[in-house]
């Protein structure tokens, strides 16, 4: 369990550096007070750990640059990946003040060692596109969504990027998609139409990421249950965890077969493996009215064609 005295603790993702699993996270003060206000001052904290179950901090990894800038109001959800020349990526999501924060975008910074970065041009950052996507309308939603930057590599050989995004057509609970970028460099990115379809009964689909978990494809997402539609709540009932299987990484994905994951707070958790058996690591959030803010302890899970993401 990752839980910081002074801090809530909430997304977060991970790296291993053949020696130590890494995990970066989205903090902020308990200071603020009200839980909900942690949206708008987090840092991105780093911690090291040979277990996933107990945690060194080091020093935060990422910050808000200095006004003007892309990142200058937050720094939020990302991913890391080892580029070719043994260095390391990590592609997260900013929003700045000169937009009231309301408009995400996704951009990089790279690391010869895991602790330092170093934040990439604001030539390099990607926004939505709206041949594609839906931009900021308030009428339909409450932002412009394009965030949780999820990177891999496929036997394609090219590099993928999956992305919380949103239709621009349909009906406002149900234009959640999974966005899609590939690139051959990580440098350059071009945008493609949704992996996914709208109307699947998701408002969002929040901090995907897709593995092969024990030989199937895994695509996993998140989203609370006041952004899902009547029928995905009649389906599911409370939002969290979902998880759908697909014939490869790349996919298709139904999201209509998705399958929620039995626990009563977790949210926005990772795949992640560990002794060759993989887990589910992720935040605590509301229980009993309370906000937790703390990861938990690893979850083993398996995957199965139809059901997803199960209990070990």
């Amino acid at each position: 369990m990752l839980r910081l005295p002074d801090s809530w603790v909430w997304d977060c993702w991970f790296a291993h550096d053949g020696d130590r699993h890494h995990v970066f996270y989205l903090r902020a003060s308990r200071g603020l007070g009200d839980p909900e206000r942690r949206h708008r001052y987090p840092f991105v904290g780093h911690a090291v750990s040979d277990d996933l179950v107990s945690w060194e901090v080091l020093p935060d990894a990422l910050a808000v640059s200095d006004e003007p800038a892309w990142d200058d109001r937050t720094t939020w959800t990302g991913s890391v990946v080892r580029r070719d020349d043994g260095g390391w990526r990590m592609f997260y999501t900013g929003t700045t003040r000169a937009d009231g924060g309301d408009m995400q975008r996704i951009g990089w910074a790279d690391s010869d060692d895991l602790v330092t970065w170093v934040k990439g041009p604001a030539s390099s950052v990607l926004e939505a596109d709206a041949r594609f996507y839906e931009k900021l309308d308030r009428d339909a939603w409450f932002d412009e969504a394009w965030r949780d930057p999820w990177v891999f590599r496929a036997d394609d050989g090219r590099w993928h990027m999956y992305v919380t995004a949103r239709s621009g057509d349909g009906d406002a609970l149900g234009r959640g998609v999974v966005g899609h970028c590939v690139s051959d460099d990580l440098d350059g990115w071009d945008i493609l139409p949704p992996l996914t379809s709208p109307e699947q009964g998701f408002g969002q689909t929040e901090v995907t990421q897709v593995e092969v978990v024990d030989g199937v494809p895994t695509l996993v997402f998140c989203c609370l249950a006041p952004q899902m539609s009547a029928d995905a709540v009649v389906r599911h009932g409370d939002g969290g965890m979902f998880s759908v299987t697909g014939p490869s990484v790349l996919g298709p994905f139904d999201l209509r077969d998705a399958r929620r994951f039995p626990h009563p707070s977790l949210y926005a958790a990772r795949l992640v493996q560990h002794a060759g058996v993989w887990h589910l690591v992720g935040f605590r959030g509301d229980e009993d009215g309370v906000f937790v803010g703390e990861l938990v302890d690893p979850i083993p899970v398996t995957s199965r064609p139809a059901l997803g993401l199960v209990p070990r």
